[in-house]
């Protein structure tokens, strides 16, 4: 990355639509709920997301979420967001996704996307991917990233994704608890752990894992800065200072927007 000419790394943001493959259909009731409960429809192309990023002179993290043994609906291509960072090298990082359930077949994949793609950490979802991020049928997946040293993002706390559908969609809150994390500190201790968002209904346990586990960190993305829980702005001052990252969460809200509020939350 060419930091003297960024403002900012955004290190939470969606690939929504491939250019590679045709758009699936599939499970678009969940959008529909997500659009909803943030007031956003946007789907911008893995290109346009780029384009607008380099505008805004922001570097970006991008990835995917791949849930098709939870959704059946069919992942981005992980390649295609490695390329697309590889051509963006100045601004853009590819982190990759894989779904838990694939097990070793997801270590091996995991493996060459390092490898051969150059992808430089992972994301995970447990409450759209249907695990518990403790179970052990992730654990060839985490091996691999704990061997690499590299990071990995973890949704944590309220999902917009299902909100409102009957039963939730099927989705299970209680996997984005992040005090399941601290077990996986502990046994992965080289990843570098990134619970994704104010952790609400949990926010108390997502800060006492990270200050706890020095291997955790939090972002800020999701959430405008004008309702950050009062304890996460207290930690994010002192504490958590060197650990807390920013993130948008893009397309879903803006880089833009979000810097906007923070200034005026002060």
């Amino acid at each position: 990355m060419d930091f003297q000419n960024l403002r900012a790394i955004d290190i939470h943001t969606h690939a929504e639509v491939s250019c590679w493959n045709p758009f699936d259909h599939y499970g678009e009731e969940y959008d529909r709920a997500a659009d909803k409960y943030f007031g956003s429809n946007r789907r911008p192309t893995i290109a346009e997301t780029i384009a607008y990023y380099r505008e805004q002179r922001i570097g970006l993290v991008m990835f995917t979420v791949d849930s098709e043994s939870q959704l059946g609906r069919r992942r981005i291509p992980n390649e295609e967001i490695a390329q697309a960072a590889r051509d963006n090298s100045d601004m853009m990082i590819a982190f990759a996704s894989i779904d838990p359930h694939k097990g070793k077949m997801g270590a091996r994949e995991a493996e060459r996307l390092i490898r051969e793609e150059g992808v430089r950490g992972f994301k995970f979802h447990p409450t759209v991917q249907g695990y518990h991020p403790y179970d052990k049928m992730a654990w060839p997946i985490y091996e691999v990233i704990n061997a690499h040293k590299m990071p990995a993002i973890f949704h944590t706390g309220h999902s917009g994704i299902g909100s409102g559908m009957r039963c939730g969609g099927g989705l299970r809150l209680a996997y984005s608890n992040p005090m399941y994390l601290d077990d996986v500190a502990i046994d992965f201790p080289d990843m570098q752990i990134v619970m994704a968002h104010p952790s609400f209904p949990w926010q108390d346990e997502a800060l006492s894992v990270a200050t706890h586990k020095p291997n955790v960190w939090i972002d800020l993305s999701g959430w405008s800065p004008k309702y950050f829980p009062k304890q996460l702005v207290q930690y994010a001052n002192t504490l958590l200072k060197d650990r807390v990252l920013f993130g948008s969460d893009y397309p879903l809200i803006t880089p833009e927007r979000w810097m906007k509020d923070f200034e005026v939350a002060g």
